[in-house]
């Protein structure tokens, strides 16, 4: 015999209107993971890129909130649908998520992230693409536990500023007798 299950301690919504601060809030956390120092941590900017995209076709947007209070979210997600310019082929630009730091963050972004899924295979994508900077070992985790892989990985150099150019490359030396050569 078993007993009632306990009710679930997050549910999922569409995101609104009413929880642009708090996902701009996530979206300035985002943007420190993956670009630290140069993370633009415009609120005004976050919560107009995101008004943007509540309720329009294509765009999934969504919220994690507490069973008990419905009107705060702990979790957000975005998912994007797009189309591949030389195939046609429909799939998903997995934008964002993010948690707060509460007890059961774990369970929030799963939940999620089964969300999101779950509006993917609804929307008929072919597939998902998401980026995760290389240090977020969280959300690397996260993508791995539900069958993403690595497929491109984006490397950069920046050379500090004032250090010499990195493209120029020291030529041959100059002949003996010619300008700029030892003598």
């Amino acid at each position: 015999m078993t007993g009632p299950r306990p009710a679930a301690a997050f549910q999922i919504r569409p995101a609104s209107e009413d929880d642009l601060d708090v996902i701009a809030g996530f979206e300035i956390d985002i943007a420190r993971a993956s670009f630290g120092d140069e993370a633009i941590e415009d609120p005004a900017l976050h919560r107009k890129r995101v008004a943007g995209a509540l309720g329009k076709p294509g765009e999934v947007t969504l919220v994690a909130v507490a069973t008990g209070a419905p009107a705060v979210p702990v979790g957000w997600a975005w998912l994007s649908g797009r189309t591949n310019s030389l195939t046609g082929a429909r799939y998903g630009n997995f934008r964002s998520l993010a948690t707060a730091d509460v007890p059961g963050r774990g369970q929030v972004a799963e939940l999620l992230m089964q969300a999101v899924l779950q509006a993917s295979d609804q929307a008929g994508f072919v597939h998902l693409t998401g980026k995760v900077h290389a240090s977020n070992l969280g959300m690397r985790a996260l993508y791995r536990k539900f069958g993403f892989e690595a497929t491109h990985i984006t490397m950069e150099r920046r050379p500090a500023p004032g250090s010499p150019d990195p493209t120029a490359r020291p030529g041959p030396a100059a002949p003996p007798g010619l300008p700029g050569s030892p003598a």
